[in-house]
């Protein structure tokens, strides 16, 4: 087989910080799809990673490279993710119009800055390299940012289960959470800067694509095939593993660009699930599981 002559041969060095970025994007991915899914915010992956051209406007504006470009792209994407927060209160927009309006807004804005740039003073430093900021390839992962996935998958994990209860609390019954003193805008603006910092993360080593397909299909996988949304983070995390792991080996055997193949098998997966609905296995309506009450 190709994939272990590629993680047992010479080029095991260029490959397996693939293998690691691959699990390291896909784990906290998958444990935020559980929230996102039922919150009705699939498309934060699209509107996060489409707001970042704001940032790339600004870096451009800035006359800054792709790496300290790289840092204005993560802020504005963070800020992106709080504005969205803020708009969706409980007497504020419906999540996927926010989503809507921050996306366009971030596009226009970065479009407009790039403009003025290259019309006032040329093309800047990044000029060459910023689609590496948006349309990453997982296979040309290095040891060091496979390091930094590693690390940023390790914060947003620990931050989802340091607050595991309000987050489960508001994403299923948010005026019952704020009814037992959850400090709801609080715990919204948390999860969307999670949500935020994994996307851009996830975004510069694999794409833009893969970013949204990770942060949408563990999750509607899973909770079709459980009610319970502790067990589903589970099973959201399995299927987000087997297919970036199933895709890289796909892309492997088949020389396939490891961004699709990813994909690809992740829609399996779910097909796979669809399927055992269809025979009568599987959750009905989410369903909280545990005491609010507890500390």
């Amino acid at each position: 087989m190709k994939t272990i002559d590629y993680l047992t041969g010479p080029a095991a060095a260029l490959f397996l910080p693939a293998i690691v970025a691959a699990v390291a994007v896909a784990v906290p991915s998958a444990a935020l799809s559980v929230i996102v899914v039922p919150k009705r915010m699939a498309f934060l992956g699209q509107g996060i990673t489409h707001a970042a051209f704001g940032g790339v406007g600004i870096a451009a504006v800035l006359g800054l490279g792709v790496e300290a470009g790289f840092v204005v792209v993560a802020a504005f994407c963070v800020i992106a993710a709080l504005i969205i927060a803020a708009a969706t209160g409980r007497r504020g927009m419906e999540p996927d119009t926010a989503i809507a309006v921050v996306l366009v807004a971030s596009m226009a804005l970065g479009a407009g800055l790039v403009h003025v740039r290259l019309t006032t003073v040329g093309p800047a430093p990044m000029a060459s390299g910023w689609e590496s900021l948006l349309f990453g390839s997982i296979i040309a992962v290095s040891r060091a940012d496979a390091a930094i996935a590693v690390a940023v998958a390790l914060a947003v994990l620990a931050g989802m289960w340091w607050m595991r209860r309000a987050i489960l609390f508001w994403a299923l019954d948010e005026p019952g959470a704020e009814t037992f003193g959850v400090p709801v805008a609080a715990v919204r603006a948390a999860v969307l800067t999670l949500a935020a910092i994994t996307i851009v993360s996830a975004m510069k080593l694999a794409g833009v694509a893969l970013v949204t397909a990770l942060l949408v299909l563990p999750g509607a996988t899973a909770l079709r095939l459980t009610s319970r949304l502790g067990p589903a983070a589970a099973v959201a995390v399995v299927a987000a593993l087997i297919g970036a792991l199933g895709g890289i080996v796909i892309a492997f055997e088949a020389d396939l660009p490891a961004g699709p193949a990813i994909v690809g098998t992740q829609i399996g997966v779910y097909a796979l699930a669809l399927s055992a609905r269809f025979v009568g296995w599987g959750g009905g309506k989410i369903s909280l599981h545990f005491r609010p009450d507890r500390r």
